[in-house]
């Protein structure tokens, strides 16, 4: 749904199984394609699901040029899903290679994970049993990002309330506008902030920090990056003044310059 891709179907191929591409440049395979509807539920043991996941990684044939980015959204935790998913691609790079744990320092590795987070504690001890994951498995962290850190938009984007004689609230943003239009004017322009996730201790910027790993930013609680995913459209060309833009920029901007892409004919290609 968020990548626009519902009702969609894979296909197969005397190469593998096609993946649906949600453009041209972003191709896409999930077990969301292979189920009767999206509201029927997935209800398979550990070697099943295991078998799904090898079957995608080892018989999807995403390009005949090859893959820039394999990007794996995983659920929180560190369930057998994890654990395979990243021993099958230790393995392909280590068959690839000679090295068969996929460990060689010399050789290729897999590139990392990337930490998503809450700012409250529930969630960052999730994330904290996922470091462990990686310290564990030998797989790197790219780093840490701050998911709803705040929720901010601007003033015209909120609605005003009172509470009549009755106890009941009562929408009174007409007036309220109105009445900062003619009072304050300056203040329409401004955006408002609060924490609606308050963060425990230091929040996710102080856990990178302990951990030794980067911290990638911070993404605000942004209504309009949530409808963007309701209705499958890129948020940042459908909303590119909206507040969660620059943040998200700026994340995929350090992950990128973390993981840059070398072609045949780059000049400043490494061996």
């Amino acid at each position: 749904r968020m990548l626009g891709c519902t009702g969609r179907t894979i296909h197969e191929s005397g190469s593998g199984m096609v993946p649906v591409y949600a453009n041209e440049n972003l191709s896409v395979m999930s077990i969301a394609f292979m189920i009767p509807n999206e509201d029927a539920a997935v209800v398979w043991r550990g070697p099943r699901k295991n078998g799904l996941i090898k079957k995608f990684l080892t018989e999807t044939c995403w390009d005949e040029e090859g893959l820039d980015y394999l990007i794996i959204d995983t659920p929180p935790g560190t369930s057998d899903e994890h654990i395979s998913t990243v021993q099958y691609l230790q393995g392909a790079i280590g068959t690839r290679t000679g090295n068969g744990d996929g460990g060689d320092e010399e050789g290729p590795r897999l590139s990392g994970a990337v930490m998503v987070t809450t700012p409250e504690e529930v969630a960052m001890m999730d994330v904290r049993k996922e470091l462990d994951f990686c310290r564990k498995t030998k797989l790197p962290v790219l780093g840490i990002v701050e998911n709803m850190a705040r929720f901010q938009t601007s003033i015209q984007n909120i609605s005003f309330v009172a509470r009549n004689e009755d106890g009941k609230d009562v929408d009174c943003t007409n007036d309220a506008l109105t009445l900062l239009e003619q009072k304050c004017p300056e203040v329409l322009n401004m955006m408002i902030a609060a924490n609606i996730f308050p963060p425990s201790g230091d929040g996710p910027r102080g856990m990178a920090d302990k951990y030794n790993v980067p911290f990638l930013g911070s993404i605000p609680l942004d209504p309009n990056l949530l409808q963007s995913c309701e209705e499958g459209k890129c948020f940042t060309q459908t909303f590119p003044e909206s507040s969660a833009v620059a943040s998200l920029n700026r994340i995929v901007d350090r992950i990128e310059k973390a993981l840059p892409v070398y072609y045949d004919d780059d000049e400043s290609m490494k061996e």
